[in-house]
């Protein structure tokens, strides 16, 4: 496998990696998988103010991680690509994994 581009592996950390900085941020793209939501309805499911949830979706929005449909005067969010959370997955399984072989070294 080919080594990336230092610049590509910037723009990848910038874009991506700061976005997903923040838990709150990976379970708001993880209550959006399962379909589009309000914010006020992101808000509630999670627990969090209404304020809290915006200012992460601005900043998921910016990164292009979630996109917006307006519904009237309110505005809807949705994954802008569901494979991001196929990606998440896969580093929570290789995270498991690492605390399970530093369990088994501790033991």
């Amino acid at each position: 496998m080919e080594i990336p581009q230092i610049e590509e592996l910037e723009l990848l950390h910038a874009n991506i990696c700061q976005a997903l900085g923040d838990p709150k941020r990976i379970q708001i793209l993880y209550a959006l998988h399962g379909e589009p939501r309000y914010v006020s309805a992101l808000a509630d499911d999670l627990g969090m103010p209404q304020p809290t949830v915006s200012r992460h979706l601005q900043v998921l929005r910016q990164r292009s991680l979630v996109v917006t449909e307006r519904d009237g005067q309110t505005v809807v969010y949705s994954l802008s690509d569901p494979r991001i959370i196929e990606v998440l997955n896969v580093m929570r399984q290789i995270m498991r994994d690492a605390l399970e072989r530093q369990a088994n070294v501790l033991a």
